[in-house]
């Protein structure tokens, strides 16, 4: 029966989560946030997602975008206090959406603070 359980738990952790174990310093938030690629074939999209874990220099986020590696995206919350390039460095296909994981361009001081 432990086993059963083990395998129950495995299979609700999102795709997300997986792909911070890849992430030593990821740190589980939720920050609103609206995200836009910025680069690619077929011009600019856009979309309301969570950033579901950060690091200091990387976001980790859910997303239905056609992203590929080395795409570049804007991250920016409601009240403009993350605003940010990142370039995406992983990417975990999980049917219609994608478990994304994309580093900050440039340094965005005090964006997370780990206790």
């Amino acid at each position: 029966m432990p086993r059963e359980a083990t395998a129950s738990a495995r299979s609700r952790e999102s795709s997300t989560a997986k792909l911070a174990q890849f992430f030593p310093d990821a740190t589980p938030v939720r920050i609103p946030v609206q995200l836009t690629r910025l680069t690619g074939e077929g011009g600019a999209f856009s979309e309301s997602t969570l950033i579901e874990f950060g690091t200091p220099r990387e976001v980790l986020f859910a997303s239905t975008l056609p992203l590929e590696f080395a795409d570049k995206v804007r991250v920016r919350n409601s009240d403009g206090t993350l605003d940010a390039e990142a370039c995406v460095v992983a990417l975990q296909y999980n049917g219609g959406r994608t478990a994304v994981a994309a580093r900050f361009s440039q340094q965005v001081p005090n964006w997370i603070v780990k206790p």
